[in-house]
């Protein structure tokens, strides 16, 4: 099959963005570092403790405003803490020279969406986070904020993830309902699509034990983001479980992680994302996290019944969720061409064929 003159980057041709010099380095990249349709970034070695969270501006540098905003400069080389509640601006080890009709996004990795963690990538001259505009040439940083657990990263740790498009890639609601009825996207007898997506809704059911979710403890232990399998659960979360109603109350002060009701699926030839907050269906977010690589869910991968985390936060005001409840909405995009390997195939992914699931730092 020959690729399209538009769509998301596939791991080949990330790879070759390297080799052309658009995407440079401070040092090799890691084995597993580009992943089916993104590429992982990593923290420099240092880190700015800023007064607050900025946007640079048509007209500013980062380091511009660093200059202006940075309390203090914290050497990541041997690793350091980040505590709960402060910003954080970290310089990454990759930047960027794209050509004019390249742009890329980023989004938390799915282990730091997770715990909590706050990320938004920032370029030069930058009027949206996460957002890099065709033909951008220059650094990228991270802005980091712990909302739940304080962390520990170094020089190297990935808490971010990007991905590059050429031209328009997003399916529209014609072509998105067509590849549901031949693929089956999400595991529903009635899929509601509307809004440029495809609906997912919350599951309150519980397991079989009644399990619903956690919510994440405060005043606790560091987590290493770079560790896995060390922490026990109960450490850090508080289960939630059915009593019955099929509801849960969210307080605006706490993180939830819960699940959905539906099982995702996205074929080979493309890339979803989640979108984060939806107004329409709520005052809340329910995914910082929300790149779902090709892959995900295919059942020659292993990925069959996967169903989407959910990291939830409500705003502002306690918020009733019931059982069945639509939370968010997936969009869907071309890929370039397939990737040369899938979510879940031999990639050590943590999350395929998951169901209800705390993040890779835990132990079961």
């Amino acid at each position: 099959m020959m690729a399209r003159e538009t769509g998301i980057l596939a791991d080949r041709a990330i790879a070759a963005l390297f080799e052309t010099g658009r995407l440079n380095s401070e040092r090799e990249l890691d084995r597993d570092q580009i992943q089916p349709a993104s590429l992982d970034l990593r923290l420099g070695s240092k880190a700015f403790r800023v007064r607050a969270s900025f946007m640079p501006g048509p007209s500013h540098l980062v380091a511009d405003k660093l200059d202006r905003l940075s309390l203090h400069v914290i050497d990541l080389s041997q690793g350091a803490v980040l505590e709960t509640g402060c910003v954080y601006i970290v310089p990454l080890m990759e930047s960027l020279a794209l050509p004019a009709e390249m742009s890329a996004s980023a989004n938390p990795k799915s282990s730091t969406g997770r715990l909590d963690i706050f990320t938004r990538v920032i370029t030069d001259y930058a009027q949206e986070f996460d957002k890099i505009p065709p033909g951008y040439s220059g650094p990228l940083y991270l802005e980091i904020s712990p909302r739940t657990f304080p962390i520990v990263v170094r020089r190297g740790s990935r808490l971010s993830q990007i991905r590059f498009r050429v031209g328009q890639s997003l399916l529209g609601e014609p072509e998105l309902l067509k590849l549901h009825e031949s693929e089956t996207l999400v595991a529903s007898k009635q899929p509601n699509v509307s809004g440029g997506g495809i609906a997912l809704s919350i599951d309150l059911s519980g397991d079989k034990d009644g399990l619903i979710g956690y919510r994440g403890k405060h005043h606790t232990a560091v987590v290493d983001v770079d560790e896995k399998d060390q922490h026990d659960i109960f450490d850090f979360w508080e289960p939630l479980y059915s009593r019955g109603r099929n509801e849960l109350i969210l307080d605006p002060d706490e993180f939830y992680i819960l699940v959905s009701r539906e099982a995702v699926h996205v074929p080979p030839d493309y890339a979803a994302e989640m979108t984060p907050f939806d107004p329409l269906v709520g005052e809340f977010r329910v995914h910082y996290a929300g790149f779902f690589d090709p892959g995900f869910g295919h059942a020659p991968a292993g990925g069959r019944g996967s169903r989407a985390v959910l990291e939830v936060r409500s705003h502002e005001v306690p918020f009733i969720l019931e059982d069945g409840q639509i939370v968010g909405r997936l969009v869907y995009e071309h890929m370039q061409e397939k990737p040369a390997s899938l979510y879940g195939s031999g990639l050590g992914s943590n999350y395929q064929a998951q169901g209800l699931k705390l993040s890779k730092h835990f132990r079961i």
